[in-house]
């Protein structure tokens, strides 16, 4: 949900942890009673393999009289990723999609070379309280699929791999986990896990990928006998396995990460590209009216932020 005005998030300092290479703490914005936490990008680390954006909403309680009601705004030169933990979100697109996405599914949108989508609450559960939570991030698309056609893929949680072993349960979203594969399409090689372990038990996580990072959701984290609370984003170092294990809470975890790209990107509200020119261009034609609408949703749109 990149349309939330989110600040920076802070670096955290050093820890004495070896594994850990940045803590990041990430900073909160209250947008009308919905509390959005933006872990990337920051300052000191802007990509964790293509993840260059990852915000985590709620969880909050939308009351009878409120809705979630984000307006068409444009994307460019990266896929969007929505993953809820609680609530229901309609998605519309300029493809002409329109589907409710339900907690354990994955909404993929890739932009490509422009797309427009807009997301609310459907019109089933207005006027009642409504608990929202889950995660929205991005992921940066390769050099050379930054203007493919755009696309939207949508996978119902049911089929993706399921974790359950000793004390730890969850789901491959996107990516392979020790033998286990998501069917989700992904442009460059991308890691998405969603790990909840039983308080005590020990989840081992391999250096597979060549960056990897975690995002503790709920309860406590221990790596290497130090202990990390609920929203800290860690960065571990490449190369090094690691073992998680949860606190006397249990705790819920997102894994991620992937291969690193291979030239810098540059972000600017809802753009993400490799040029600076090509920011500036999307930037003029959203100005202008050149991006296709949404169907279903054409009376109103997000303007494009001054400065």
């Amino acid at each position: 949900m990149s349309f939330f005005p989110g600040t920076d998030p802070k670096p955290g300092d050093a820890f004495a942890c070896d594994a850990i290479e940045n803590l990041i703490i990430p900073r909160s914005s209250d947008i009308g009673g919905f509390a959005v936490r933006r872990a990337l990008p920051t300052a000191r680390r802007r990509l964790v393999g293509p993840f260059i954006f990852f915000d985590r909403m709620g969880p909050a309680i939308l009351k009878a009289d409120e809705a979630l009601d984000v307006k068409p705004h444009p994307h460019i030169g990266l896929s969007t990723v929505t993953y809820l933990f609680d609530g229901e979100i309609k998605h519309r697109d300029s493809l002409g999609t329109e589907l409710v996405i339900r907690p354990g599914d994955i909404n993929l949108m890739t932009a490509g070379r422009g797309i427009v989508h807009s997301e609310r609450t459907p019109e089933n559960l207005r006027g009642h309280p409504l608990l929202m939570s889950g995660l929205q991030t991005w992921l940066a698309l390769p050099q050379d699929k930054e203007e493919i056609d755009p696309v939207f893929a949508h996978t119902g949680r049911e089929a993706m791999p399921v974790i359950d072993w000793d004390g730890a349960r969850g789901r491959v979203v996107i990516g392979r986990l020790d033998g286990l594969v998501s069917p989700v399409a992904s442009f460059t090689d991308t890691l998405y896990v969603d790990l909840s372990l039983e308080a005590g038990r020990r989840f081992p996580f391999s250096a597979e990928q060549e960056e990897r990072a975690l995002y503790i959701l709920f309860g406590e984290l221990v790596i290497a006998g130090d202990r990390f609370a609920a929203d800290q984003l860690l960065v571990l170092r490449p190369g090094d396995a690691i073992t998680l294990e949860a606190g006397a809470t249990g705790c819920h975890v997102m894994l991620f990460g992937g291969a690193a790209l291979s030239s810098k990107r540059y972000i600017w509200w809802n753009f993400v590209s490799s040029s600076k020119e090509r920011i500036e261009q999307a930037k003029e034609e959203w100005r202008t009216g050149r991006f296709d609408i949404v169907p279903g949703d054409e009376e109103e749109f997000v303007p494009l932020p001054a400065g």
